[in-house]
Protein backbone atom coordinates (compact mmCIF):
# COMPACT_ATOMS: atom_id res chain seq x y z
CA UNK A 1 0.00 0.00 0.00
CA UNK A 2 1.30 3.38 -1.07
CA UNK A 3 1.26 6.45 0.64
CA UNK A 4 -1.84 7.86 -1.70
CA UNK A 5 -3.62 4.81 -1.26
CA UNK A 6 -3.32 4.94 2.55
CA UNK A 7 -4.54 8.22 2.61
CA UNK A 8 -7.91 7.39 0.64
CA UNK A 9 -8.71 4.64 2.90
CA UNK A 10 -8.04 6.83 5.91
CA UNK A 11 -10.80 9.40 4.76
CA UNK A 12 -13.49 6.81 3.41
CA UNK A 13 -12.84 5.20 6.90
CA UNK A 14 -13.43 8.32 8.84
CA UNK A 15 -16.23 9.72 6.61
CA UNK A 16 -18.29 6.36 6.82
CA UNK A 17 -17.51 5.15 9.69
CA UNK A 18 -20.32 7.35 11.79
CA UNK A 19 -22.35 8.41 8.69
CA UNK A 20 -24.81 5.06 8.43
CA UNK A 21 -23.26 4.39 4.80
CA UNK A 22 -21.08 0.94 6.15
CA UNK A 23 -17.11 2.18 6.60
CA UNK A 24 -16.32 -1.85 6.17
CA UNK A 25 -18.02 -1.80 3.41
CA UNK A 26 -16.53 0.92 1.45
CA UNK A 27 -12.91 -0.01 2.68
CA UNK A 28 -13.90 -3.35 0.83
CA UNK A 29 -15.36 -1.33 -2.46
CA UNK A 30 -11.97 0.76 -2.41
CA UNK A 31 -9.74 -2.24 -1.93
CA UNK A 32 -11.25 -3.64 -5.04
CA UNK A 33 -11.59 -1.12 -7.16
CA UNK A 34 -7.94 0.59 -5.98
CA UNK A 35 -6.04 -2.64 -5.95
CA UNK A 36 -4.99 -2.80 -2.74
CA UNK A 37 -4.33 -6.05 -0.58
CA UNK A 38 -3.98 -5.66 2.52
CA UNK A 39 -3.20 -8.57 4.98
CA UNK A 40 -6.44 -9.84 6.77
CA UNK A 41 -8.64 -7.67 8.47
CA UNK A 42 -5.79 -5.81 10.57
CA UNK A 43 -6.02 -2.35 8.69
CA UNK A 44 -9.81 -2.31 8.78
CA UNK A 45 -9.57 -2.85 12.84
CA UNK A 46 -6.91 -0.30 12.49
CA UNK A 47 -8.88 2.41 10.74
CA UNK A 48 -11.43 1.69 13.54
CA UNK A 49 -9.81 2.57 16.37
CA UNK A 50 -8.70 5.91 14.47
CA UNK A 51 -12.46 6.42 14.72
CA UNK A 52 -12.66 5.21 18.19
CA UNK A 53 -10.24 8.29 19.53
CA UNK A 54 -12.80 10.48 17.29
CA UNK A 55 -15.20 9.33 19.30
CA UNK A 56 -13.53 9.67 22.42
CA UNK A 57 -12.52 13.78 21.74
CA UNK A 58 -16.55 14.44 20.64
CA UNK A 59 -17.71 12.32 23.76
CA UNK A 60 -14.77 12.43 26.33
CA UNK A 61 -16.86 14.32 28.64
CA UNK A 62 -20.00 12.44 28.95
CA UNK A 63 -17.85 9.20 29.08
CA UNK A 64 -15.74 10.54 31.86
CA UNK A 65 -19.14 12.14 33.42
CA UNK A 66 -21.02 8.48 33.24
CA UNK A 67 -17.53 6.92 34.88
CA UNK A 68 -16.94 8.61 37.78
CA UNK A 69 -20.74 8.69 38.15
CA UNK A 70 -20.52 5.09 38.23
CA UNK A 71 -17.79 5.20 41.09
CA UNK A 72 -19.97 7.80 43.12
CA UNK A 73 -23.03 5.65 43.11
CA UNK A 74 -25.10 8.05 41.03
CA UNK A 75 -28.37 5.89 39.88
CA UNK A 76 -28.71 7.57 36.93
CA UNK A 77 -25.29 7.13 35.43
CA UNK A 78 -25.21 3.27 37.01
CA UNK A 79 -28.44 2.50 34.74
CA UNK A 80 -26.73 4.43 31.83
CA UNK A 81 -23.52 2.38 31.96
CA UNK A 82 -25.33 -0.94 32.40
CA UNK A 83 -27.27 -0.22 30.00
CA UNK A 84 -24.53 0.49 27.91
CA UNK A 85 -22.92 -2.67 28.95
CA UNK A 86 -26.13 -4.68 27.88
CA UNK A 87 -26.15 -3.55 24.28
CA UNK A 88 -22.76 -4.70 24.00
CA UNK A 89 -22.89 -8.14 24.52
CA UNK A 90 -24.03 -9.90 21.52
CA UNK A 91 -21.62 -7.76 19.33
CA UNK A 92 -18.92 -9.26 21.44
CA UNK A 93 -20.54 -12.82 21.59
CA UNK A 94 -20.94 -12.82 17.98
CA UNK A 95 -17.45 -11.16 16.84
CA UNK A 96 -15.78 -13.97 19.09
CA UNK A 97 -17.48 -16.65 17.83
CA UNK A 98 -18.01 -15.79 14.07
CA UNK A 99 -14.10 -14.23 13.84
CA UNK A 100 -13.35 -16.42 11.10
CA UNK A 101 -16.83 -16.20 8.98
CA UNK A 102 -17.09 -12.25 9.14
CA UNK A 103 -13.57 -12.23 7.81
CA UNK A 104 -14.64 -14.29 4.80
CA UNK A 105 -17.32 -12.41 3.83
CA UNK A 106 -14.78 -8.85 3.72
CA UNK A 107 -13.66 -10.86 0.31
CA UNK A 108 -17.11 -11.15 -1.22
CA UNK A 109 -18.71 -8.12 -3.00
CA UNK A 110 -21.84 -9.46 -3.97
CA UNK A 111 -22.61 -9.90 -0.12
CA UNK A 112 -20.97 -6.50 0.21
CA UNK A 113 -23.44 -4.83 -2.30
CA UNK A 114 -26.50 -6.85 -0.87
CA UNK A 115 -25.95 -5.41 2.85
CA UNK A 116 -25.80 -1.75 1.36
CA UNK A 117 -29.26 -2.03 0.11
CA UNK A 118 -30.44 -3.64 3.26
CA UNK A 119 -28.70 -0.55 5.02
CA UNK A 120 -30.37 1.60 2.93
CA UNK A 121 -34.02 0.04 3.67
CA UNK A 122 -33.05 0.24 7.26
CA UNK A 123 -32.61 3.70 7.24
CA UNK A 124 -35.95 4.23 5.21
CA UNK A 125 -37.16 2.85 7.91
CA UNK A 126 -36.35 5.95 10.34
CA UNK A 127 -38.53 8.40 8.55
CA UNK A 128 -41.21 10.13 10.68
CA UNK A 129 -39.50 8.84 14.12
CA UNK A 130 -39.09 11.36 16.57
CA UNK A 131 -38.53 9.74 20.01
CA UNK A 132 -37.84 12.41 23.27
CA UNK A 133 -36.46 9.06 25.81
CA UNK A 134 -32.96 10.57 27.02
CA UNK A 135 -31.98 6.39 26.86
CA UNK A 136 -33.14 3.36 25.88
CA UNK A 137 -35.41 0.83 28.02
CA UNK A 138 -33.31 -2.45 28.63
CA UNK A 139 -35.50 -4.09 26.03
CA UNK A 140 -34.59 -1.32 23.71
CA UNK A 141 -30.69 -1.29 24.74
CA UNK A 142 -31.09 -5.14 23.82
CA UNK A 143 -32.46 -4.31 20.61
CA UNK A 144 -29.74 -1.89 19.78
CA UNK A 145 -27.12 -4.42 20.98
CA UNK A 146 -28.17 -6.46 18.55
CA UNK A 147 -28.18 -4.29 15.74
CA UNK A 148 -24.70 -3.78 16.63
CA UNK A 149 -24.48 -7.45 16.53
CA UNK A 150 -25.70 -8.13 12.65
CA UNK A 151 -23.48 -4.92 11.78
CA UNK A 152 -19.98 -6.46 12.13
CA UNK A 153 -20.94 -7.77 8.76
CA UNK A 154 -19.41 -5.12 6.20
CA UNK A 155 -21.96 -3.53 3.90
CA UNK A 156 -24.33 -3.37 7.28
CA UNK A 157 -23.59 0.03 8.99
CA UNK A 158 -23.33 -0.17 12.34
CA UNK A 159 -24.39 3.31 13.03
CA UNK A 160 -27.28 3.00 10.64
CA UNK A 161 -28.18 -0.39 12.55
CA UNK A 162 -27.72 1.48 15.86
CA UNK A 163 -28.96 4.75 15.83
CA UNK A 164 -32.18 3.63 13.58
CA UNK A 165 -32.83 1.28 16.93
CA UNK A 166 -32.29 3.59 18.97
CA UNK A 167 -34.87 5.79 17.26
CA UNK A 168 -37.01 3.16 16.78
CA UNK A 169 -36.83 2.74 20.62
CA UNK A 170 -38.09 6.09 21.15
CA UNK A 171 -34.54 8.25 21.84
CA UNK A 172 -34.41 11.62 21.54
CA UNK A 173 -32.46 11.82 17.86
CA UNK A 174 -29.63 13.33 20.06
CA UNK A 175 -29.25 10.90 22.07
CA UNK A 176 -29.32 8.12 20.29
CA UNK A 177 -26.16 8.87 18.24
CA UNK A 178 -24.28 9.58 21.67
CA UNK A 179 -25.94 6.39 22.64
CA UNK A 180 -24.70 4.33 19.46
CA UNK A 181 -21.19 6.13 18.82
CA UNK A 182 -20.66 4.79 23.52
CA UNK A 183 -21.29 1.62 23.17
CA UNK A 184 -19.02 1.11 20.19
CA UNK A 185 -16.16 1.84 22.24
CA UNK A 186 -15.79 -1.52 24.17
CA UNK A 187 -16.65 -3.04 20.51
CA UNK A 188 -14.18 -1.60 18.46
CA UNK A 189 -11.41 -2.26 21.30
CA UNK A 190 -12.13 -5.83 21.59
CA UNK A 191 -11.81 -6.12 17.72
CA UNK A 192 -8.39 -4.31 18.22
CA UNK A 193 -6.98 -7.16 20.53
CA UNK A 194 -8.08 -9.68 18.66
CA UNK A 195 -5.78 -8.46 15.74
CA UNK A 196 -2.95 -6.58 17.56
CA UNK A 197 -1.60 -10.11 17.22
CA UNK A 198 -0.87 -9.28 13.66
CA UNK A 199 0.30 -5.87 13.84
CA UNK A 200 4.00 -6.74 13.30
CA UNK A 201 3.30 -8.72 9.98
CA UNK A 202 0.30 -6.45 8.89
CA UNK A 203 3.05 -3.50 8.91
CA UNK A 204 5.45 -5.03 7.43
CA UNK A 205 3.15 -5.53 4.45
CA UNK A 206 1.68 -2.04 4.33
CA UNK A 207 4.32 -0.03 5.23
CA UNK A 208 4.94 2.21 8.60
CA UNK A 209 4.76 5.49 6.68
CA UNK A 210 0.84 4.63 4.64
CA UNK A 211 -0.36 3.04 7.55
CA UNK A 212 0.37 6.45 9.88
CA UNK A 213 -1.08 8.79 7.10
CA UNK A 214 -4.25 6.64 6.70
CA UNK A 215 -4.63 6.24 10.79
CA UNK A 216 -4.43 10.12 11.10
CA UNK A 217 -6.82 10.65 8.04
CA UNK A 218 -9.81 8.51 9.39
CA UNK A 219 -9.29 10.26 13.12
CA UNK A 220 -9.60 13.77 11.66
CA UNK A 221 -12.18 12.64 9.30
CA UNK A 222 -13.61 11.10 11.72
CA UNK A 223 -14.54 13.99 14.18
CA UNK A 224 -16.62 15.84 11.69
CA UNK A 225 -18.63 13.11 10.62
CA UNK A 226 -19.36 12.53 13.74
CA UNK A 227 -20.79 16.25 14.41
CA UNK A 228 -22.14 16.08 10.97
CA UNK A 229 -23.90 13.27 11.57
CA UNK A 230 -25.57 14.75 14.70
CA UNK A 231 -26.69 18.11 13.00
CA UNK A 232 -28.54 15.92 10.48
CA UNK A 233 -30.38 13.65 13.40
CA UNK A 234 -31.34 17.01 15.04
CA UNK A 235 -32.89 18.09 11.15
CA UNK A 236 -35.02 14.40 10.87
CA UNK A 237 -33.09 13.84 7.95
CA UNK A 238 -31.59 10.54 8.82
CA UNK A 239 -32.80 8.47 6.01
CA UNK A 240 -31.72 10.76 4.16
CA UNK A 241 -28.51 8.17 3.00
CA UNK A 242 -30.57 5.39 2.13
CA UNK A 243 -30.67 6.31 -1.39
CA UNK A 244 -26.89 6.20 -1.60
CA UNK A 245 -26.58 3.25 0.15
CA UNK A 246 -28.94 1.48 -2.04
CA UNK A 247 -27.24 3.12 -5.33
CA UNK A 248 -23.67 1.49 -4.07
CA UNK A 249 -25.14 -1.51 -3.16
CA UNK A 250 -26.35 -1.95 -6.96
CA UNK A 251 -23.06 -0.60 -8.35
CA UNK A 252 -20.85 -3.21 -6.10
CA UNK A 253 -23.10 -6.19 -7.58
CA UNK A 254 -23.16 -4.87 -10.59
CA UNK A 255 -19.10 -4.39 -10.06
CA UNK A 256 -18.71 -7.74 -8.72
CA UNK A 257 -20.97 -9.43 -11.86
CA UNK A 258 -18.78 -7.73 -14.38
CA UNK A 259 -15.23 -8.60 -12.57
CA UNK A 260 -16.60 -12.06 -12.35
Amino acid sequence: MNLWQGIVLGLVQGLTEFLPVSSSGHLVLVEALTGVKLPGVFVEVSLHVATLGSVLVVYGGRLWSVARGVVQGRREDVRYALLLAVATIPAGVIGVLLHHQIEERFHSLTFVGGAFIVTGFVLWSTRRRVGERPEPSTSGAVGIGAAQAVAILPGISRSGSTVSAALWAGLDPARAAEFSFLMAIPVIAGAALLEGRHMVVGLATIGAVPFAASFLVAFASGIWSIRFLTALLRRGRFYAFAPYCWTVGVFTILYAMWRA
